[in-house]
C-alpha cells in the first residue's frame, strides 16, 4: 500500500480504470481496480480513470495517474531489455472524480498515448514521474529487467506485446574469404582428445512479474518559496541627494584650514594690542 502525503491530511485512494476504443465504447472489462502485469489482453491506447466509490477525499487533495508507452527489445517483460520512453500522459484525480451510484451520464478523465508499432510496453501507474532514465526532478530510472529495475513505482496495470523489433536488423557485411588454417597435428594412437567445453547453462528467468496495486498516493505538497531576510547593511543614499559635508574629504579639510586661520588671527591681534600698550607707556 502506498504511503500518504507528508502533511497527513491526504490519504491513499483506490483507482478504477477501463480501456475505451476510438468510438467511445468499452474494450474488454468495465471498471476495475484489479492489477496484474498481464491484465490487458489488448493494447490500451486510451484509458479512462476515476476514484472507486465510497471513498472520502478531502478538498484540495490530488492524485496523479499516468499512462506511459515504451519501446522494448522483446514482446514480454522477461525479454524486454532496454526500454525507451516514447509517450506519456498524466491526469490528476480529485474529489470530483469519485464514482457514485448514478454515473451513466458522467464523463471521466482519459489518458491517451501513441499506439505501439513494434515491441513495446504500456504502464498505468499512480504518480507523474517520467521514468526515462534522466536525472533531475520529475524523472526516474527506466524499466530494465536484466538489472531488476522494476519501474514505474505505484504500478497499477501494464501491457507487453508487439510482433516485430523496433529497429531494423543491421545489414550483413560481405563475406570475406576464410584463411586456411594450419593442419591439426595427428593425434597419437591410443590417446583420446580432451572433451570440448560444454555450453554454459542459461541464466534462469524469474518467475514473477512486477507487482501492481490500485492504491495511489496523493501528490506531494508544492515546495514553499524561501523568504530572503532583510540585509543589516544601510541602504545607499539616493543618487539625486547631496551627501553631508562630513562625508566628503574636501569639506573636512576646509574646516581644519578655517580653524587654523582663526587661531593665527587671534594671536596676531594679541601681539598688536600688546605692542600698542607698550608704546603708550613709554610716551607717558
Amino acid at each position: 500500500m502506498a504511503h500518504a502525503g507528508t502533511d497527513g491530511d491526504c490519504q491513499s485512494v483506490t483507482v478504477q480504470y477501463r480501456i475505451v476504443g476510438a468510438d467511445g465504447n468499452v474494450v474488454g472489462a468495465d471498471w476495475t481496480s484489479q492489477g496484474g502485469f498481464h491484465s490487458w489482453d489488448t493494447v490500451p491506447g486510451a484509458v479512462e480513470v476515476r476514484l472507486a466509490p465510497h471513498q472520502k477525499v478531502k478538498e484540495g487533495c490530488t492524485y496523479p495517474v499516468s499512462l506511459a508507452e515504451y519501446t522494448t527489445e522483446g514482446p514480454n517483460w522477461f525479454v524486454s531489455g532496454h526500454q525507451t520512453l516514447i509517450d506519456k500522459a498524466t491526469v490528476r484525480l480529485t474529489a470530483a472524480d469519485v464514482a457514485g451510484n448514478d454515473d451513466a451520464k458522467r464523463t471521466w478523465q482519459k489518458l491517451v498515448v501513441q499506439p505501439p508499432t513494434c515491441y513495446g510496453q504500456i504502464d498505468l501507474y499512480g504518480d507523474d514521474v517520467s521514468y526515462d532514465g534522466k536525472e533531475g526532478q520529475g524523472h526516474g530510472p527506466a524499466p530494465y529487467q536484466p538489472d531488476n529495475i522494476v519501474t514505474p513505482y505505484h504500478l497499477i496495470a501494464a501491457w507487453n506485446g508487439g510482433d516485430k523489433p523496433c529497429t531494423p536488423a543491421a545489414p550483413e557485411s560481405p563475406s570475406e574469404p576464410t584463411p586456411s588454417s594450419p593442419s591439426t597435428p595427428t593425434q597419437p594412437a591410443g590417446e583420446v582428445p580432451p572433451p570440448s567445453s560444454s555450453t554454459p547453462p542459461e541464466t534462469p528467468q524469474p518467475s514473477t512479474t512486477p507487482p501492481t496495486t490500485s492504491k495511489v498516493p496523493p501528490a506531494p505538497p508544492a515546495p514553499s518559496t524561501p523568504v530572503t531576510p532583510p540585509s543589516d547593511s544601510p541602504e545607499p543614499s539616493p543618487s539625486g541627494s547631496t551627501p553631508p559635508l562630513a562625508e566628503t574629504g574636501a569639506s573636512s579639510s576646509t574646516g581644519l584650514i578655517a580653524a587654523c586661520a582663526a587661531v593665527v588671527l587671534a594671536l596676531g591681534a594679541g601681539v598688536t594690542y600688546t605692542a600698542g600698550r607698550a608704546r603708550r607707556s613709554r610716551q607717558g
